[in-house]
């Protein structure tokens, strides 16, 4: 019986630490982007393709002049409502006292400072393709942004959601680190980086099975709106028959074919994506038609 419980204690030991080791925090490379000046004019761009100012704009902010990543959006999903938290310049509610070790951490990993997984919520499923140079001048770029004093809301999260480490099984689980589609031109790579990656396009419109998790097998192929309210489109050419000219003019303007325009969060997307070079609109358009096409 003695032995039997020193076995089962044994066990129990071992069980305990690689759930610690495979839930940890996982780390950087040594000396990441050490070597790059940042390039703040190139972070704006990063900034628009990435969607950053629609989600931690305050909700009542103005849309004139700089915008105030104060956060306070909240997100409803079936496991809680996240809210959009200060990312702001501000050194003592904000990321202004950040290093961009901590700040790469954030965006690429899903790891604050301070040690502890972030809920993904935040699309770092997505950004964790983007390159060391379009993250220190991301950076860079909103360490020119106004600092705001208002302190982020908690996330309304219960149990046994409220529990981030094992955020870290999520991870595992359902943050592949490869791209989910091929990419066999420079400027298919170029809009698979885009739409996959900064644009994190994949987290609005591809399902998600019951833990959170994006269903590949149905890639962009539309998803329930997590407010409850309708449908996110399929967007691959077994649903979308518009030209890549037409999506061209979509990212620039909002209008369709049908002359209508982009809507709801979607006039954001196209607002952020108006400001990037028709050069990577292009690419985007290039990659959504070369989508395998999913009813």
């Amino acid at each position: 019986m003695i032995r039997a419980f020193k076995t089962l204690a044994a066990f129990a030991l071992l069980a305990i630490v690689a759930g610690l080791y495979l839930t940890s925090p996982d780390t950087l490379p040594d000396n990441y982007a050490k070597d790059h000046e940042p390039d703040i004019d190139a972070g704006a761009l990063v900034f628009a393709a990435a969607g950053c100012a629609s989600c931690h704009t305050a909700p009542d902010a103005t849309s004139e002049g700089a915008p105030i990543l104060a956060g306070g959006k909240g997100f409803p999903s079936d496991f809680g409502t996240f809210y959009a938290p200060n990312i702001s310049s501000d050194p003592d509610v904000g990321i202004g006292n950040w290093t961009l070790d901590g700040f790469t951490r954030a965006v690429t990993l899903g790891v604050s400072p301070q040690g502890q997984h972030l809920y993904p919520a935040f699309p770092y499923a997505a950004y964790q393709h983007m390159t060391s140079d379009d993250v220190a001048d991301l950076f860079a770029y909103i360490q020119t942004l106004p600092g705001d004093p208002t302190a982020s809301i908690a996330h309304d999260v219960g149990f046994p959601f409220n529990i981030r480490r094992g955020l870290g099984l999520w991870k595992l689980t359902f943050m592949p680190d490869d791209f989910a589609t091929p990419a066999d031109t420079p400027i298919l790579e170029r809009g698979r980086y885009l739409a996959e990656g900064l644009a994190h396009c994949a987290e609005c419109h591809t399902p998600r099975n019951a833990l959170g998790g994006l269903d590949r097998s149905a890639w962009m192929a539309g998803a329930p709106n997590p407010s409850g309210k309708g449908k996110i489109p399929n967007i691959t050419p077994a649903a979308l028959d518009w030209s890549e000219r037409d999506l061209v003019e979509y990212f620039t303007s909002g209008f369709t074919p049908e002359y209508d325009s982009a809507g709801g969060e979607m006039a954001e997307v196209i607002e952020n994506l108006s400001q990037l070079p028709e050069s990577d609109r292009a690419a985007i358009a290039a990659y959504v038609k070369a989508l395998p096409a999913i009813p």
